[in-house]
């Protein structure tokens, strides 16, 4: 749970805000894994601080969050290939203990003196681990356990010094430890492995000996008053949704700050049916707050005019944010800071953390579209923090419940879900849609069990025969998925009769649509918005 900012933060370069030397601590290298981000999770579930850096970060930037341990994460490169990721000598040196998965594991080997090698059968998927040793991170486990594999290579021979702590028929060597430095070649942060976080919990608990004291109460405590020092007596200007994030953040900021905050609300003209209404009616009554609402509609409109590329409305939205704030700055201010609501996948998304590596899969507006002459200096207290993180630290501010349960919504609006450009007769389209896709998939009772449900309007037109006449109108496409933390997610599995209803009460309640289709598509290889 965590963060900070200017208008050039990026992981690299800005501690978090959780980062307290009265916090237990690890620090997880991360080499380019799809699972990196998901180490971090499971490792703050077992409520010790965890920050994701750079493998080759700077050593005064790790002792600055004085770990009690070091993750290695894995990555889709071989320890053999040339220009491989290495592992920097501090860490070693450092005598903290090591862990290292998959890709961390075989660096550790490759770099103690040991033999790494292409597997003659690669492991990708369900596997079983035999325990040879139910010691260390297996103590109290039991002798064969269920796993999740995803290499090409394998250990031939271990390092000097180190034993077997388990292994499979294709992995003599699946696990190794030698004192403190410990080697898996499975993933343990990804749920296919079901013991995964015990097995965490161990090394964190027995041999990072940490105790444990990273919890909701405390990140709030250490993040108000890190907010009071770096705020002073300066105001500042929030950039209001109404969503989980940027209320959550409002709440937080709030509690620090008192009337030093004033949240600005724009209405883009990209809100859901009935959005504005609630945010402006529950911020000014719940909260109690001095809500500043800006009708900007009309600007963002034009500002999208006969604008189709996804990254282009992104960026778009994003600069046009900045602007209106700035004008709102101008009439209500001074402020020296623009505070948002930006999550951790967000960040991770918009490839501004994390690995060098890391591919960018789409621009956040709070992230990679801020203009580079922004005129505030960023606050982003929730920078580091997962959406789960969030909901509960809200409820622990008080947040009212229909806000913190509130489902994702982009920050570009209904812009991303409407395929093509931008106008207000498709606007209502989708609108409408969106919200008979709600109301039925909530009538279900299936709202809290679905993390995210929606309507996408698609730029195509299809043949269809409504009463004696034929019809040639647009398709909505549903976009209903499960996930725990967004970074994968599935589609779920809706009943028939549900889906059913959704789509006769489309096509017959709204002029204009007589198609109605279902994403079946898990992330990945899609994302969970469909630009």
């Amino acid at each position: 749970m965590n963060s900070d900012g200017n208008k050039s933060a990026t992981q690299d370069d800005v501690p978090a805000f959780a980062s307290t030397a009265d916090r237990d601590s690890v620090v997880i290298l991360d080499y380019g894994s799809q699972y990196s981000q998901l180490i971090a999770r499971r490792v703050r579930e077992a409520f010790v601080y965890s920050e994701l850096l750079p493998h080759d970060v700077d050593r005064a930037r790790v002792e600055a969050i004085d770990p009690k341990g070091i993750i290695l994460s894995g990555s889709p490169h071989s320890v053999y290939e040339p220009g491989a990721p290495t592992l920097p000598d501090w860490v070693l040196d450092s005598g903290l203990p090591v862990l290292g998965i998959c890709y961390g594991m075989q660096l550790l080997t490759h770099h103690l003196g040991g033999n790494v090698g292409a597997a003659e059968e690669r492991e990708y998927g369900p596997s079983a681990i035999k325990v040879v040793k139910q010691e260390s991170i297996f103590s109290g486990l039991p002798e064969q356990i269920d796993v999740w594999m995803s290499h090409g290579d394998r250990i031939e021979a271990l390092p000097p010094g180190f034993e077997v702590l388990a292994a499979t028929d294709n992995a003599p060597f699946a696990a190794m430890r030698r004192d403190s430095i410990v080697g898996i070649q499975f993933h343990p942060e990804v749920s296919h492995t079901p013991l995964g976080s015990a097995i965490l919990r161990s090394f964190l608990y027995e041999v990072c000996n940490c105790t444990g004291n990273w919890t909701p109460d405390s990140f709030i405590e250490s993040t108000v008053q890190q907010i009071r020092e770096q705020v002073g007596e300066d105001r500042v200007l929030l950039a209001l949704s109404g969503g989980v994030d940027s209320s959550v953040a409002a709440a937080l900021i709030h509690q620090a700050i008192g009337e030093q905050l004033t949240p600005v609300f724009v209405n883009t003209g990209m809100l859901r049916e009935g959005e504005a209404d609630l945010v402006r009616s529950t911020f000014t009554q719940s909260f109690g707050m001095n809500l500043v609402y800006v009708d900007a509609t009309e600007r963002f409109l034009e500002r999208l005019s006969g604008i189709i590329e996804p990254e282009e409305k992104r960026k778009n939205i994003g600069a046009e944010f900045i602007r209106v704030f700035e004008h709102a700055a101008r009439e209500h201010g001074p402020f020296k800071f623009l505070a948002q609501g930006t999550l951790y996948p967000d960040v991770i998304e918009s490839a501004t953390s994390s690995s060098n590596s890391a591919q960018k899969i789409k621009t956040h507006h709070n992230v990679g579209g801020l203009p580079d002459d922004l005129a505030f200096d960023l606050l982003e207290p929730l920078r580091f923090l997962f959406k789960d993180e969030v909901r509960e630290i809200g409820a622990r501010l008080g947040v009212p419940n229909e806000i913190v349960q509130r489902q994702p919504f982009p920050g570009p609006g209904l812009a991303v879900r409407i395929l093509g450009a931008i106008n207000d007769e498709d606007l209502a389209l989708l609108r409408r849609a969106d919200a008979i896709v709600r109301q039925e998939i909530e009538g279900a009772g299936l709202a809290e069990s679905i993390w995210q449900f929606f309507a996408v309007l698609l730029p195509i037109y299809t043949t269809g025969v409504m009463g004696d006449g034929r019809t040639y109108a647009k398709v909505i496409a549903i976009r209903a998925i499960t996930s725990e933390d967004a970074m994968t997610a599935d589609w779920a599995r809706l009943p028939d009769e549900l889906l059913s209803r959704m789509s006769n009460r489309i096509v017959n309640e709204i002029d204009g649509i007589n198609r109605v289709v279902y994403d079946i598509t898990s992330k990945p290889p899609a994302t969970i918005e469909w630009e």
